[in-house]
Protein backbone atom coordinates (compact mmCIF):
# COMPACT_ATOMS: atom_id res chain seq x y z
CA UNK A 1 0.00 0.00 0.00
CA UNK A 2 1.46 3.42 -0.91
CA UNK A 3 2.48 5.43 2.11
CA UNK A 4 0.52 8.39 0.77
CA UNK A 5 -2.70 6.39 1.10
CA UNK A 6 -1.93 5.70 4.76
CA UNK A 7 -1.45 9.43 5.35
CA UNK A 8 -4.74 10.22 3.61
CA UNK A 9 -6.55 7.55 5.65
CA UNK A 10 -5.10 9.03 8.86
CA UNK A 11 -6.38 12.45 7.81
CA UNK A 12 -9.80 10.94 7.12
CA UNK A 13 -9.72 9.27 10.53
CA UNK A 14 -9.00 12.55 12.27
CA UNK A 15 -11.71 14.41 10.36
CA UNK A 16 -14.17 11.60 11.08
CA UNK A 17 -13.36 11.73 14.80
CA UNK A 18 -13.99 15.47 14.82
CA UNK A 19 -17.39 14.94 13.26
CA UNK A 20 -18.56 12.08 15.48
CA UNK A 21 -16.93 12.49 18.90
CA UNK A 22 -18.91 15.61 19.79
CA UNK A 23 -22.07 13.51 20.24
CA UNK A 24 -20.54 11.80 23.26
CA UNK A 25 -19.24 15.10 24.68
CA UNK A 26 -22.26 17.33 24.17
CA UNK A 27 -23.59 17.20 27.77
CA UNK A 28 -20.15 18.08 29.16
CA UNK A 29 -19.65 20.93 26.70
CA UNK A 30 -23.12 22.34 27.36
CA UNK A 31 -22.49 22.24 31.11
CA UNK A 32 -19.02 23.76 30.78
CA UNK A 33 -20.27 26.78 28.84
CA UNK A 34 -23.66 26.97 30.62
CA UNK A 35 -25.66 26.76 27.38
CA UNK A 36 -28.85 24.87 26.61
CA UNK A 37 -28.97 21.50 24.89
CA UNK A 38 -30.42 23.20 21.80
CA UNK A 39 -27.55 25.69 21.65
CA UNK A 40 -25.01 22.90 22.13
CA UNK A 41 -26.68 21.06 19.26
CA UNK A 42 -25.38 23.73 16.91
CA UNK A 43 -21.92 22.24 17.43
CA UNK A 44 -23.27 19.31 15.37
CA UNK A 45 -25.65 21.00 12.92
CA UNK A 46 -23.33 23.97 12.39
CA UNK A 47 -20.58 21.51 11.52
CA UNK A 48 -22.78 19.73 8.96
CA UNK A 49 -23.81 22.99 7.26
CA UNK A 50 -20.19 24.14 7.11
CA UNK A 51 -19.19 20.84 5.46
CA UNK A 52 -21.68 21.39 2.64
CA UNK A 53 -20.59 25.01 2.08
CA UNK A 54 -16.86 24.44 2.49
CA UNK A 55 -16.80 21.54 0.03
CA UNK A 56 -17.80 23.82 -2.84
CA UNK A 57 -16.29 27.15 -1.80
CA UNK A 58 -12.80 25.93 -0.86
CA UNK A 59 -12.53 23.57 -3.82
CA UNK A 60 -13.51 26.37 -6.22
CA UNK A 61 -11.16 28.85 -4.55
CA UNK A 62 -8.15 26.51 -4.81
CA UNK A 63 -8.85 25.15 -8.31
CA UNK A 64 -5.47 26.15 -9.78
CA UNK A 65 -3.28 25.09 -6.86
CA UNK A 66 -1.33 21.79 -6.66
CA UNK A 67 -3.62 19.22 -5.07
CA UNK A 68 -1.07 17.87 -2.60
CA UNK A 69 -0.57 21.32 -1.13
CA UNK A 70 -4.29 22.00 -1.09
CA UNK A 71 -4.60 18.92 1.14
CA UNK A 72 -1.78 20.21 3.34
CA UNK A 73 -3.62 23.52 3.72
CA UNK A 74 -6.92 21.77 4.45
CA UNK A 75 -5.40 19.60 7.17
CA UNK A 76 -3.70 22.68 8.64
CA UNK A 77 -7.16 24.32 8.76
CA UNK A 78 -8.45 21.20 10.50
CA UNK A 79 -5.67 21.43 13.11
CA UNK A 80 -6.41 25.12 13.75
CA UNK A 81 -10.15 24.43 14.14
CA UNK A 82 -9.63 21.66 16.67
CA UNK A 83 -7.02 23.68 18.53
CA UNK A 84 -9.57 26.49 18.84
CA UNK A 85 -12.09 24.00 20.24
CA UNK A 86 -9.53 22.62 22.71
CA UNK A 87 -8.66 26.04 24.16
CA UNK A 88 -12.06 27.75 23.67
CA UNK A 89 -12.75 30.12 26.60
CA UNK A 90 -16.45 30.42 25.69
CA UNK A 91 -19.18 28.93 23.53
CA UNK A 92 -18.81 31.29 20.51
CA UNK A 93 -15.12 30.38 20.16
CA UNK A 94 -16.00 26.69 20.49
CA UNK A 95 -18.58 27.04 17.70
CA UNK A 96 -16.04 28.93 15.57
CA UNK A 97 -13.56 26.10 16.03
CA UNK A 98 -16.16 23.58 14.89
CA UNK A 99 -16.96 25.65 11.80
CA UNK A 100 -13.29 26.13 10.90
CA UNK A 101 -12.61 22.39 11.25
CA UNK A 102 -15.71 21.54 9.19
CA UNK A 103 -14.72 23.76 6.26
CA UNK A 104 -11.95 21.34 5.31
CA UNK A 105 -14.10 18.20 5.49
CA UNK A 106 -15.77 18.10 2.07
CA UNK A 107 -12.80 19.39 0.11
CA UNK A 108 -10.43 16.97 1.85
CA UNK A 109 -12.46 13.93 0.81
CA UNK A 110 -13.22 15.34 -2.64
CA UNK A 111 -9.66 16.32 -3.56
CA UNK A 112 -8.19 13.48 -1.51
CA UNK A 113 -10.12 10.95 -3.60
CA UNK A 114 -8.43 12.31 -6.76
CA UNK A 115 -5.03 12.11 -5.10
CA UNK A 116 -5.70 8.60 -3.76
CA UNK A 117 -6.71 7.18 -7.14
CA UNK A 118 -3.58 8.68 -8.75
CA UNK A 119 -1.35 6.68 -6.38
CA UNK A 120 -2.40 3.31 -7.81
CA UNK A 121 -3.01 1.69 -11.18
CA UNK A 122 -6.32 2.75 -12.84
CA UNK A 123 -7.91 -0.67 -12.31
CA UNK A 124 -7.49 -0.23 -8.52
CA UNK A 125 -8.81 3.34 -8.24
CA UNK A 126 -12.03 2.51 -6.36
CA UNK A 127 -10.10 0.39 -3.87
CA UNK A 128 -7.71 3.29 -3.31
CA UNK A 129 -10.62 5.62 -2.59
CA UNK A 130 -12.08 2.98 -0.25
CA UNK A 131 -8.79 2.82 1.66
CA UNK A 132 -8.79 6.59 2.09
CA UNK A 133 -12.39 6.45 3.36
CA UNK A 134 -11.47 3.59 5.70
CA UNK A 135 -10.24 6.22 8.15
CA UNK A 136 -13.66 7.87 8.14
CA UNK A 137 -15.54 4.59 8.61
CA UNK A 138 -13.29 3.50 11.51
CA UNK A 139 -13.85 6.93 13.07
CA UNK A 140 -17.59 6.29 12.81
CA UNK A 141 -17.12 3.16 14.91
CA UNK A 142 -14.79 4.75 17.45
CA UNK A 143 -15.81 8.42 17.45
CA UNK A 144 -18.64 8.47 20.00
CA UNK A 145 -17.11 5.96 22.46
CA UNK A 146 -13.68 7.65 22.07
CA UNK A 147 -15.15 11.05 22.90
CA UNK A 148 -17.16 9.70 25.81
CA UNK A 149 -14.21 7.72 27.27
CA UNK A 150 -11.62 10.51 26.97
CA UNK A 151 -14.11 13.12 28.12
CA UNK A 152 -15.07 11.10 31.20
CA UNK A 153 -11.47 10.41 32.19
CA UNK A 154 -9.67 13.65 31.28
CA UNK A 155 -12.37 16.13 30.31
CA UNK A 156 -13.85 17.10 26.94
CA UNK A 157 -10.93 19.38 26.03
CA UNK A 158 -8.56 16.40 26.08
CA UNK A 159 -10.53 14.79 23.25
CA UNK A 160 -9.96 17.83 21.03
CA UNK A 161 -6.28 17.95 21.98
CA UNK A 162 -6.01 14.29 20.92
CA UNK A 163 -7.68 15.00 17.57
CA UNK A 164 -5.39 18.01 17.07
CA UNK A 165 -2.42 15.68 17.54
CA UNK A 166 -3.82 13.24 14.97
CA UNK A 167 -4.18 16.15 12.57
CA UNK A 168 -0.52 17.12 13.05
CA UNK A 169 0.56 13.52 12.31
CA UNK A 170 -1.61 13.42 9.18
CA UNK A 171 -0.20 16.75 8.05
CA UNK A 172 3.37 15.49 8.41
CA UNK A 173 2.47 12.24 6.62
CA UNK A 174 0.93 14.01 3.64
CA UNK A 175 3.92 16.34 3.32
CA UNK A 176 6.39 13.44 3.49
CA UNK A 177 4.58 10.60 1.70
CA UNK A 178 2.29 12.06 -0.98
CA UNK A 179 4.13 12.81 -4.26
CA UNK A 180 4.14 16.47 -5.29
CA UNK A 181 2.17 15.85 -8.51
CA UNK A 182 -0.27 13.32 -7.06
CA UNK A 183 -3.77 13.94 -8.32
CA UNK A 184 -2.66 16.53 -10.84
CA UNK A 185 -3.97 16.40 -14.42
CA UNK A 186 -1.53 14.40 -16.48
CA UNK A 187 0.49 11.25 -15.77
CA UNK A 188 -0.61 9.08 -12.85
CA UNK A 189 1.86 8.85 -9.97
CA UNK A 190 1.53 5.05 -10.11
CA UNK A 191 1.59 4.33 -13.83
CA UNK A 192 3.07 7.35 -15.57
CA UNK A 193 0.02 7.36 -17.86
CA UNK A 194 -2.48 10.19 -18.04
CA UNK A 195 -5.90 9.04 -16.93
CA UNK A 196 -7.45 12.51 -16.68
CA UNK A 197 -7.84 15.47 -19.02
CA UNK A 198 -6.76 18.86 -17.68
CA UNK A 199 -9.25 20.09 -15.11
CA UNK A 200 -7.59 23.25 -13.81
CA UNK A 201 -9.39 26.58 -13.67
CA UNK A 202 -12.91 27.40 -12.58
CA UNK A 203 -14.33 27.50 -16.10
CA UNK A 204 -13.15 23.97 -16.81
CA UNK A 205 -14.27 22.83 -13.36
CA UNK A 206 -17.80 24.10 -13.92
CA UNK A 207 -17.88 22.73 -17.47
CA UNK A 208 -17.83 19.25 -15.98
CA UNK A 209 -21.37 19.86 -14.71
CA UNK A 210 -22.68 19.88 -18.29
CA UNK A 211 -22.54 16.10 -18.17
CA UNK A 212 -25.84 14.38 -17.38
CA UNK A 213 -23.85 11.52 -15.88
CA UNK A 214 -22.33 13.86 -13.29
CA UNK A 215 -25.77 15.13 -12.26
CA UNK A 216 -27.34 11.67 -12.19
CA UNK A 217 -24.52 10.40 -9.99
CA UNK A 218 -24.90 13.35 -7.61
CA UNK A 219 -28.66 12.75 -7.38
CA UNK A 220 -28.14 9.02 -6.76
CA UNK A 221 -25.59 9.88 -4.05
CA UNK A 222 -27.93 12.35 -2.33
CA UNK A 223 -30.87 9.94 -2.39
CA UNK A 224 -28.82 6.91 -1.32
CA UNK A 225 -27.32 8.78 1.62
CA UNK A 226 -30.63 10.46 2.38
CA UNK A 227 -32.44 7.15 2.69
CA UNK A 228 -29.83 5.63 4.95
CA UNK A 229 -29.34 8.61 7.25
CA UNK A 230 -33.05 9.37 7.33
CA UNK A 231 -33.44 5.98 8.97
CA UNK A 232 -30.21 6.21 10.99
CA UNK A 233 -31.13 9.58 12.54
CA UNK A 234 -33.94 7.92 14.53
CA UNK A 235 -32.46 4.45 14.93
CA UNK A 236 -31.97 4.84 18.70
CA UNK A 237 -35.73 5.30 19.09
CA UNK A 238 -36.34 2.25 16.90
CA UNK A 239 -34.04 0.17 19.11
CA UNK A 240 -35.52 1.27 22.42
CA UNK A 241 -39.18 1.88 21.57
CA UNK A 242 -39.71 -0.99 19.10
CA UNK A 243 -36.90 -3.48 19.60
CA UNK A 244 -37.03 -3.50 23.38
CA UNK A 245 -33.35 -2.63 23.87
CA UNK A 246 -32.27 -0.51 26.82
CA UNK A 247 -30.72 2.91 26.29
CA UNK A 248 -27.42 1.42 27.40
CA UNK A 249 -27.51 -1.01 24.46
CA UNK A 250 -27.59 1.74 21.86
CA UNK A 251 -23.83 2.42 21.98
CA UNK A 252 -22.80 -1.13 21.07
CA UNK A 253 -25.56 -1.40 18.47
CA UNK A 254 -24.18 1.74 16.80
CA UNK A 255 -20.75 0.12 16.83
CA UNK A 256 -22.26 -2.88 14.97
CA UNK A 257 -23.54 -0.38 12.40
CA UNK A 258 -20.07 1.19 12.22
CA UNK A 259 -18.42 -2.19 11.62
CA UNK A 260 -20.87 -2.64 8.74
CA UNK A 261 -19.67 0.70 7.31
CA UNK A 262 -16.03 -0.44 7.43
CA UNK A 263 -16.77 -3.80 5.77
CA UNK A 264 -19.11 -2.29 3.17
CA UNK A 265 -16.58 0.39 2.23
CA UNK A 266 -13.83 -2.18 1.53
CA UNK A 267 -16.11 -4.63 -0.30
CA UNK A 268 -17.65 -1.79 -2.31
CA UNK A 269 -14.25 -0.55 -3.47
CA UNK A 270 -13.28 -3.99 -4.79
CA UNK A 271 -16.67 -4.56 -6.43
CA UNK A 272 -16.61 -1.14 -8.13
CA UNK A 273 -13.22 -1.89 -9.69
CA UNK A 274 -14.74 -5.00 -11.32
CA UNK A 275 -18.10 -3.64 -12.54
CA UNK A 276 -18.86 -0.26 -11.04
CA UNK A 277 -22.41 0.44 -12.20
CA UNK A 278 -23.60 -3.07 -11.40
CA UNK A 279 -21.99 -2.81 -7.95
CA UNK A 280 -23.69 0.54 -7.29
CA UNK A 281 -27.14 -0.71 -8.34
CA UNK A 282 -26.77 -3.83 -6.19
CA UNK A 283 -25.55 -1.83 -3.18
CA UNK A 284 -28.47 0.60 -3.39
CA UNK A 285 -31.00 -2.17 -3.95
CA UNK A 286 -29.55 -4.14 -1.04
CA UNK A 287 -29.89 -1.05 1.16
CA UNK A 288 -33.53 -0.52 0.15
CA UNK A 289 -34.37 -4.16 0.91
CA UNK A 290 -32.51 -4.00 4.23
CA UNK A 291 -34.36 -0.87 5.37
CA UNK A 292 -37.73 -2.35 4.38
CA UNK A 293 -36.96 -5.62 6.17
CA UNK A 294 -35.75 -3.68 9.22
CA UNK A 295 -39.09 -1.90 9.38
CA UNK A 296 -40.90 -5.24 9.36
CA UNK A 297 -38.60 -7.02 11.83
CA UNK A 298 -37.60 -4.20 14.19
CA UNK A 299 -39.42 -5.93 17.05
CA UNK A 300 -36.92 -8.80 16.93
CA UNK A 301 -33.68 -8.18 18.79
CA UNK A 302 -31.72 -10.71 16.75
CA UNK A 303 -33.00 -9.39 13.44
CA UNK A 304 -32.23 -5.81 14.52
CA UNK A 305 -28.57 -6.63 15.17
CA UNK A 306 -28.17 -8.35 11.80
CA UNK A 307 -30.06 -5.68 9.88
CA UNK A 308 -28.27 -2.69 11.42
CA UNK A 309 -24.98 -4.32 10.35
CA UNK A 310 -26.33 -4.82 6.81
CA UNK A 311 -27.62 -1.25 6.83
CA UNK A 312 -24.08 0.00 7.38
CA UNK A 313 -22.62 -2.48 4.89
CA UNK A 314 -24.93 -1.66 1.97
CA UNK A 315 -25.08 2.02 2.95
CA UNK A 316 -21.34 2.57 2.50
CA UNK A 317 -20.66 -0.02 -0.19
CA UNK A 318 -21.56 2.51 -2.86
CA UNK A 319 -19.34 5.36 -1.61
CA UNK A 320 -16.05 4.53 -3.40
CA UNK A 321 -17.83 3.77 -6.68
CA UNK A 322 -19.95 6.93 -6.56
CA UNK A 323 -16.89 9.11 -6.09
CA UNK A 324 -14.85 7.48 -8.86
CA UNK A 325 -17.92 7.56 -11.12
CA UNK A 326 -18.56 11.26 -10.70
CA UNK A 327 -14.87 12.13 -11.11
CA UNK A 328 -14.53 9.91 -14.20
CA UNK A 329 -17.43 11.63 -15.96
CA UNK A 330 -16.18 15.00 -14.71
CA UNK A 331 -12.72 14.12 -16.08
CA UNK A 332 -10.93 14.73 -12.82
CA UNK A 333 -12.64 18.01 -11.88
CA UNK A 334 -12.07 18.42 -8.15
CA UNK A 335 -15.21 20.51 -7.84
CA UNK A 336 -17.34 17.53 -8.94
CA UNK A 337 -15.66 15.28 -6.35
CA UNK A 338 -16.36 17.81 -3.60
CA UNK A 339 -19.91 18.31 -4.89
CA UNK A 340 -20.42 14.59 -4.28
CA UNK A 341 -19.63 15.15 -0.59
CA UNK A 342 -22.01 18.12 -0.50
CA UNK A 343 -24.70 16.02 -2.18
CA UNK A 344 -24.39 13.39 0.54
CA UNK A 345 -24.79 16.03 3.27
CA UNK A 346 -27.82 17.54 1.51
CA UNK A 347 -29.26 14.03 1.30
CA UNK A 348 -28.61 13.52 5.01
CA UNK A 349 -30.59 16.65 5.86
CA UNK A 350 -33.44 15.72 3.50
CA UNK A 351 -33.71 12.16 4.82
CA UNK A 352 -33.65 13.24 8.47
CA UNK A 353 -36.36 15.84 7.77
CA UNK A 354 -38.65 13.37 5.98
CA UNK A 355 -38.09 10.73 8.66
CA UNK A 356 -38.99 13.28 11.33
CA UNK A 357 -42.14 14.24 9.46
CA UNK A 358 -43.21 10.58 9.40
CA UNK A 359 -42.77 10.28 13.18
CA UNK A 360 -44.58 13.58 13.77
CA UNK A 361 -47.46 12.29 11.64
CA UNK A 362 -47.89 9.48 14.16
CA UNK A 363 -46.61 6.68 11.93
CA UNK A 364 -44.34 5.27 14.62
CA UNK A 365 -40.62 4.75 15.08
CA UNK A 366 -40.32 2.27 12.21
CA UNK A 367 -41.64 4.89 9.77
CA UNK A 368 -38.19 6.42 9.04
CA UNK A 369 -37.02 2.97 7.91
CA UNK A 370 -39.84 2.73 5.37
CA UNK A 371 -39.32 6.35 4.29
CA UNK A 372 -35.61 5.59 3.87
CA UNK A 373 -36.36 2.48 1.82
CA UNK A 374 -38.58 4.54 -0.49
CA UNK A 375 -35.93 7.23 -0.96
CA UNK A 376 -33.27 4.64 -1.75
CA UNK A 377 -35.55 2.91 -4.28
CA UNK A 378 -35.72 6.21 -6.17
CA UNK A 379 -31.92 6.26 -6.05
CA UNK A 380 -31.88 2.75 -7.57
CA UNK A 381 -34.03 3.99 -10.47
CA UNK A 382 -31.73 7.00 -11.02
CA UNK A 383 -28.68 4.74 -10.99
CA UNK A 384 -30.24 2.28 -13.45
CA UNK A 385 -31.04 5.17 -15.81
CA UNK A 386 -27.48 6.49 -15.48
CA UNK A 387 -26.01 3.03 -16.13
CA UNK A 388 -28.17 2.54 -19.22
CA UNK A 389 -27.16 5.94 -20.58
CA UNK A 390 -23.50 5.24 -19.91
CA UNK A 391 -23.80 1.91 -21.72
CA UNK A 392 -25.01 3.69 -24.85
CA UNK A 393 -22.06 4.72 -27.07
CA UNK A 394 -23.95 7.85 -28.17
CA UNK A 395 -24.64 8.87 -24.57
CA UNK A 396 -21.03 8.13 -23.63
CA UNK A 397 -19.72 10.27 -26.45
CA UNK A 398 -22.09 13.07 -25.44
CA UNK A 399 -20.79 12.93 -21.88
CA UNK A 400 -17.23 13.38 -23.14
CA UNK A 401 -18.14 16.32 -25.36
CA UNK A 402 -20.12 18.16 -22.69
CA UNK A 403 -17.33 17.67 -20.16
CA UNK A 404 -14.88 19.33 -22.52
CA UNK A 405 -12.89 16.31 -23.67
Amino acid sequence: MPGGLVALALGGFGIGLTEFLIAGLLPQVASSFAVSEAAAGWLISGYALSVAVGAIVLTAATARLPRKWILVGLVALFVVGNLLSAIAPNYPVMLLGRIVAALCHGSFFGIGSLVARSLVAPERKSRAVALMFAGLTVANVLGVPFGALVGERWGWRAAFWAVTGIGVLALAGIVALVPDRAGQPGPSAATGRADQVPADGLRTQFRAFRSWQVWLTLVATALGYGGMFGAFSYIAYTFTEVGGFSSGDVAWLLMVYGVGLVVGNLIGGRAADRDRDRALVLALFGLAVTLGAFGLLAGSATASVILVFLMGLFGFAGVPGMITRVTDFAHGAALAASANVSASNIGNALGAWLGGLAITAGLGYTAPLYVGAGIVLVSVIVMVVAARMAGNPIARAGARVTAGD
